[in-house]
């Protein structure tokens, strides 16, 4: 039977007169006049005589299996001939498969794979972000600790062992510093057995002249048989390397994030809809996560509905009413600050006097841990405080917790700033060199007779307290509460209910530990080491206590950006702690006692004095780098590219709004054929209900039918060309 035959029986000619006498239907309009061969297919055509050729253009209509329905479909398509060899074929095949089984095999090396997964699918992607983000700094830490250890680390070992030290000449006069000299931490005694403990946790005492701290390294260049090793160059370039190392992995991670943010419009999409009809996370396991998640959705159209209402009760305030208001914010404002000042000053003022005292035994320890302790007890209480405060601002719920955010890096983040702020003071006389205590040494020898150690140490005293005090309220404080409120049926305990896993403060308590870690990497090496282990143990603490004792916030941070926004404040961390590298690289004195760079009037002394050593070609290509001849167009390069680079992103940007009103128009299109299918089923019930009249002469059907409600539509257009939105 011929495809037209066919056709014809399929769809019958219709009854009302038609201009177009051979198309049968809407959907068969911009079908070509089919030939009695129309089932065979010319596969050597050119693909330019396809608009005259009798060849089908709907491939829907042919008589074809499915695999050869798409072959010629594909073909049509990429307009190439289909030449291809089975061998090629076959080649492709198995290589397609060898990487889905690499990739399959790789897949079990990924770090707390299933783990996660598990948590994501008790607490949905939310909860999950958390750990992502800590799996991202662990494998960051640790590959850092590998860079360190390579280069610095493991040659200082080797070159210890081996007696292959050589002592660089010094670039300083010595004669009138002999008593800068002078450094020996070692203990003279045989200390007590809990002094050890003491020292394990302050970071003196036998851990103070160890590989952990800056001080132990020596300022030697290895060469034995055409080998040279200068240990105070890769100190320094370890450093710089890792710095480097850290940003480039944080703006590829972000690239990431905001790439999806681009694509997503920056979550301004959806609305209800999206919250509604994609809001579920499928990936839910159990009663209890099902439940979370429903109150979780059910407090999003709260909050949705409440911005809603605070925005039309705004808009209708009078004036009076808005100056009222505008002055309340302003107040609550000004306590803000000065909550966060006098954290400052008390801050500042525990720094100083921990560093003036020198007692010994465990009143020392509480001593030396005290800025760690003003800070921790800081960056508790006063957050608390702001969210409060944020309460009474009557601000929408997004707006009030992202700002009681933007307070909470801002107090971490610069409470940690005027912690080193104070101890520059300290250790440089406030930058007057001429001072009595820091005229001979050019620092303060007499209470910092090696100050990179002593920075280091606060480092690192930072980075254990931390770790500690999540321990102690793990143990102390989640699980007594959850055994209270699960035993205990009184209407406190209830109301009170288990601990909430708040995700945003979790993630800014990761980025102020890193922000620590990149600080004190200088001064003390073997800190990426130290937070490697802490964040593993984090990890598995944070999953215990998720599991056990906390329950999912049903207020959580609602908007696509919160991933860019925490590397974004990740980023500042970044941006702190090169402020003080370079700071410390270029300006204070190195110590004259202690470290790698201990006869040097800076640090980076080292790297002209290594370039002077090579030979003629590389110095100058070294210089050439360095010089304005080449920086002068790497800066106009790096111009361009970066606004080539923005007007792309803008272009994407742009066809994501396009592609989303288009979107919306076909949504309205799909709406308005919706009502015109009812509007016709309804006039042919009513005309089928009716007894027959004489049949009266009527426009054709294509004139009415592009017309309805006094709307043009172009879905009906009997033109072959598709009109634009």
């Amino acid at each position: 039977m011929e495809l037209r035959e066919f056709n014809n029986q399929v769809h019958p000619p219709p009854d009302y007169p038609s201009p177009h006498g051979s198309q049968h239907s809407l959907r068969l309009r911009t079908v070509p006049a089919q030939d009695t061969n129309a089932n065979q297919f010319d596969w050597a055509s050119p693909a330019e005589d396809a608009e005259d050729s009798n060849e089908p253009r709907n491939l829907r209509e042919l008589p074809l299996h499915m695999g050869l329905k798409k072959a010629v479909w594909q073909v049509q398509q990429m307009r190439v001939p289909v030449v291809s060899s089975s061998w090629n074929i076959k080649q492709s095949q198995t290589f397609r498969r060898f990487c889905e089984v690499v990739k399959y095999i790789l897949s079990y090396f990924v770090l707390w794979k299933r783990g996660i997964q598990r948590i994501g699918g008790h607490f949905g992607g939310g909860v999950q972000s958390y750990f992502l983000f800590l799996r991202f700094l662990v494998i960051l830490n640790f590959l850092s600790s590998l860079l360190i250890a390579a280069f610095v680390l493991i040659p200082s070992i080797v070159f210890r062992s081996m007696n292959l030290n050589s002592t660089i000449a010094p670039t300083v006069n010595l004669t009138d510093e002999e008593i800068c000299l002078q450094y020996d931490p070692k203990p003279g005694v045989l200390p007590v057995f809990y002094t050890y403990f003491l020292d394990l946790v302050s970071g003196t005492g036998f851990m103070e002249y160890s590989y952990l701290f800056y001080g132990y390294y020596n300022n030697s260049v290895i060469e034995s048989n055409s080998f040279s090793y200068n240990i105070p160059l890769a100190y320094l370039l370890t450093a710089a390397f890792y710095f480097l190392f850290c940003l480039i992995c944080t703006i590829i991670r972000m690239g990431d994030t905001a790439r999806l943010v681009v694509v997503t419009g920056g979550g301004a999409v959806g609305g209800y809809s999206m919250l509604v009809f994609t809001g579920w996370d499928h990936g839910l396991q159990g009663n209890r996560a099902t439940k979370l998640k429903q109150n979780n959705l059910r407090h999003r159209l709260q909050v949705d509905l409440e911005e809603e209402r605070l925005k039309k009760k705004s808009a209708s305030l009078t004036l009076g009413q808005t100056v009222s208001l505008y002055t309340l914010r302003v107040f609550l404002n000004l306590v803000v600050l000065i909550l966060i000042g006098a954290t400052f000053y008390g801050i500042a003022k525990a720094t100083q006097f921990s560093q003036s005292m020198n007692p010994t035994g465990f009143m020392g320890l509480l001593l030396q841990y005290l800025p760690s302790m003003v800070i921790t007890a800081s960056n508790f209480v006063v957050p608390l405080l702001c969210d409060k405060i944020a309460l009474l601002e009557k601000y929408s719920p997004s707006t009030t917790v992202i700002l009681a955010l933007l307070r909470a890096v801002f107090l971490r983040l610069v409470s940690l700033g005027v912690l080193l702020y104070t101890l520059w003071e300290q250790i440089t006389c406030k930058g007057d060199i001429s001072n009595e205590n820091c005229k001979p040494c050019h620092y303060y020898y007499d209470q910092y007779k090696c100050w990179e150690t002593r920075v280091g140490q606060e480092m690192y005293k930072l980075t254990l307290f931390d770790f500690l005090i999540t321990i102690a309220t793990l143990i102390l404080v989640e699980f007594p509460r959850r055994i209270v409120v699960d035993h205990c049926s009184c209407k406190l305990t209830q109301l009170v209910g288990r601990q909430e896993f708040l995700v945003a403060p979790n993630v800014l308590a990761l980025v102020y530990s890193q922000t620590v870690v990149w600080t004190g990497a200088l001064f003390c090496p073997l800190l990426p080491f130290i937070n490697t282990i802490k964040f593993i143990l984090f990890y598995y603490c944070k999953k215990i206590t998720l599991f056990q004792n906390c329950q999912p916030a049903t207020r959580n941070f609602r908007s696509t950006t919160s991933n860019f926004f925490f590397l974004l404040v990740l980023l500042f961390g970044w941006a702190l702690s090169s402020v003080v590298l370079l700071y410390s690289v270029a300006k204070i004195h190195p110590s004259y006692g202690c470290g790698p760079f201990r006869l040097n009037s800076a640090m980076w002394d080292v790297v002209p004095g290594a370039v002077k050593m090579l030979n003629h070609t590389s110095e100058e290509f070294l210089f050439y780098i360095g010089s304005q001849k080449f920086s002068i167009p790497l800066f106009i390069f790096s111009c361009v590219l970066l606004c080539y680079v923005s007007a792309l992103t803008s272009v994407h940007g742009k066809s994501v709004t396009l592609l989303k009103s288009q979107c919306k128009l076909e949504q309205r299109d799909k709406q308005f054929l919706v009502r015109q299918i009812e509007e016709l089923n309804a006039k042919v019930q009513k005309e089928q209900r009716e007894p027959q009249q004489p049949q009266r002469e009527t426009k054709p059907l294509n004139h009415t039918a592009t017309q309805w409600n006094q709307h043009y539509n172009y879905a009906f257009e009997p033109d072959e060309e598709p009109r634009p939105y």
